[in-house]
């Protein structure tokens, strides 16, 4: 009964959207009442689905459109638990908003900017096709440019929305061309396409990836992790995700937490049996999260904007689940299951710190962790519920980030012993400085002395609620659902009889009890051990500097050391992409085809058509319009042409 009501999980956010942006400057709060509410009919809606499907069935509706092309909902393991999430995530998002935003002139522009994000993001999860995705997820991009840019008479809002916009805009054309790719190649398979069936739906690729030439697969999951990357913020293209901080928390919140980043995530894992059969994809897939969850672990160390610190921790997690993905190469199918775990976790305790964040910067009217302290004599609620937050971010024992990020450390190990121990060793890297980082934000905001003089005084119960609810996930969701989860996620491609052992075989796997979700190696005391020691060992080093005060920080790093001034200026990524590449390189190959545009094509152009204007000008001048002249010209012609015929005749010609 819930599934034939799908459509409105989407529909209802849109009619918030067009109620909010014509009637809510006349409403209280900017009429952010109708988005919360549309939000959680979509949650109320995503159970009653959840509760008809589970354990053993999808819901799959489709409609033809065009030509080869459909539009179609199709929910199954890995797409409800998405749709609980952002449902649940944001709608605790929106409430708290609603005091956050209080008194804001352009609240009503921010719920109905706000409600079209949650429709794009739960439209994109729900997608049947591929080419429906792409559409949803250019409308997340949309969005997402008009939220960060809300306070848009700020310059360097309006400099992070463009930068925003733009650095995805990178990732989404490599997206088009994969999307084009795959067409090409489905249609020239030449299928007997059944009723209902149709080139780019999901269930019709996976039976026919098989097809497909490899050398092509690989092409089209590149291309493919190209979109994910500018979307999801791995390197190289992260650059923009630290930024988006200027818009309201509340911004930042829904992007780090519910919805855009986790497209990039949730778009590798719906094609997961593709890039499972494309040779070597996985293994980029897995070193680039690695990567990417290593470099923003160390930017995080030393910024001192508690958002930004923040901010630089979503990318690292991001980079987590990406490689979680990665290292399904050795693992197989349960890496999903793996992978999105930890993305469903990361969303409950992300969304907590975030919204934590901004009652911190509600009371003290700062982003600057060096002008706060203390804080958490004032906001008890906000400073415990942060806490949880952190301990889950950090990975400490029983906290749901302990759960999915040992998980995720576990298989990488995994992968190591049958692959490569690269991605394993940056992860746990990653995983220490998080630690320190998360705890070096807590210390430093909520304990010692106040380092100026701000409003000491709790957030309304409004904010403090949404602070209490995602606490309570960020605490207990991994140790109540793991296993559980796991079983259920597991099942996601059988629906549609994907072989992952044939699949593996085209992809060059070597593990067919990965390719089967079965374990592989066994692991040594000391690998079982590593996580809890490096959280905890984290926190005390923490601790250390921050808290006890027995270790100066400037032991490690002075205001004159190169590192820290390189971590500082986040390893001079805007002057690489701005002042050398953009200014420089594209600048200066577009004067260089200027130049060759102008003097040469243009020169080569304009000698041809001034000599053809200096002959015709000249000819111009023999026509007199005299008659005289003219009969003159045809006797001499006719000379002329009588004494060549004539030397001609005598020399034999």
């Amino acid at each position: 009964m819930y599934a034939d009501y799908a459509y409105l999980i989407v529909a209802m956010p849109v009619l918030a959207f067009v109620l909010c942006i014509f009637f809510g400057w006349h409403l209280p709060k900017g009429g952010g009442f109708f988005t919360v509410l549309a939000t959680f009919g979509g949650l109320i809606l995503s159970l009653g689905i959840f509760k008809e499907i589970y354990p053993d069935k999808i819901v799959h509706q489709s409609i033809p459109w065009f030509a080869n092309f459909n539009v179609g909902i199709l929910i199954d393991p890995l797409a409800i638990v998405m749709l609980l999430m952002v449902t649940f995530v944001v709608t605790l998002i929106h409430t708290y908003a609603l005091g956050y935003m209080d008194g804001d002139p352009g609240a009503a522009r921010y719920f109905a900017e706000a409600a079209l994000f949650t429709a794009a993001m739960l439209g994109l999860i729900y997608s049947d096709n591929l080419l429906q995705l792409f559409i949803f997820w250019e409308l997340v991009g949309l969005c997402s440019f008009l939220l960060i840019g809300f306070w848009y008479r700020k310059p360097s809002a309006a400099a992070a929305a463009k930068k925003a916009f733009l650095t995805t805009r990178v990732g989404d054309v490599l997206f088009l061309a994969a999307l084009v790719l795959l067409y090409n190649n489905m249609a020239s398979l030449n299928l007997a396409l059944k009723p209902g069936e149709y080139l780019l739906q999901f269930p019709v690729i996976y039976a026919h990836i098989a097809q497909i030439p490899p050398t092509q697969l690989t092409f089209i999951a590149l291309c493919l992790l190209g979109g994910a990357v500018g979307k999801s913020g791995q390197f190289p293209l992260h650059v923009w995700l630290p930024d988006a901080m200027e818009g309201p928390t509340t911004v930042s919140a829904m992007i780090h937490a519910a919805t855009m980043v986790t497209a990039g995530v949730y778009l590798v894992a719906r094609m997961f049996p593709l890039f499972y059969a494309a040779p070597n994809a996985l293994t980029v897939v897995a070193l680039i999260g690695a990567f990417t969850g290593l470099f923003a672990a160390t930017m995080g160390l030393t910024a001192f904007d508690i958002k930004r610190v923040l901010a630089f921790s979503t990318v690292s997690q991001l980079g987590f689940m990406m490689a979680g993905l990665g290292v399904g190469a050795a693992v197989g199918v349960a890496a999903v299951g793996v992978s999105i775990f930890h993305l469903i976790g990361h969303s409950f305790f992300k969304a907590l710190l975030f919204l934590c964040s901004g009652s911190v910067i509600h009371a003290v009217g700062t982003n600057d962790m060096r002008e706060m302290g203390g804080v958490g004599k004032y906001m008890k609620w906000t400073a415990y519920t942060m806490l949880i937050g952190s301990l889950s971010l950090a990975g400490f024992p029983l906290f749901t980030g302990f759960f999915s990020k040992d998980e995720i450390i576990k298989i990488a190990y995994e992968y190591g012993v049958q692959i490569n121990y690269l991605p394993y060793i940056m992860l746990i890297c990653a995983a220490t400085l998080t630690a320190i980082y998360t705890f070096r934000l807590w210390f430093v905001a909520f304990t010692g002395e106040p380092r100026s003089d701000y409003h000491k005084h709790e957030s309304p119960w409004i904010m403090i609620g949404p602070l209490v609810l995602l606490a309570v996930f960020a605490l207990g969701f991994g140790f109540f659902a793991q296993s559980g989860f796991y079983q259920y996620l597991d099942t996601n491609f059988e629906h549609y009889g994907v072989d992952f052992h044939a699949l593996g075989v085209i992809g060059g796997h070597i593990s067919e009890a990965g390719a089967a979700g079965g374990e592989g190696a066994g692991e040594p005391f000391i690998v079982k051990i590593l996580p809890y020691i490096i959280a905890i060992g984290g926190i005390l080093v923490a601790m250390l500097f921050y808290y006890w005060h027995k270790l100066d920080p400037g032991l490690v790093t002075s205001e004159r050391d190169p590192i820290r001034r390189l971590l500082l200026k986040g390893y001079y990524q805007h002057e690489i992409f701005t002042a050398w590449f953009a200014e420089t390189v594209v600048y200066g190959v577009a004067i260089l085809f200027n130049l060759i545009d102008i003097k040469i094509v243009d020169g080569v152009l304009n000698k041809i058509s001034e000599v053809t204007v200096g002959f015709g000008g000249n000819l111009r001048k023999v026509q007199t319009g005299v008659v005289q002249n003219y009969i003159t010209a045809v006797v001499l012609g006719i000379v002329v042409l009588v004494i060549v015929i004539e030397i001609g005749m005598k020399v034999g010609l």
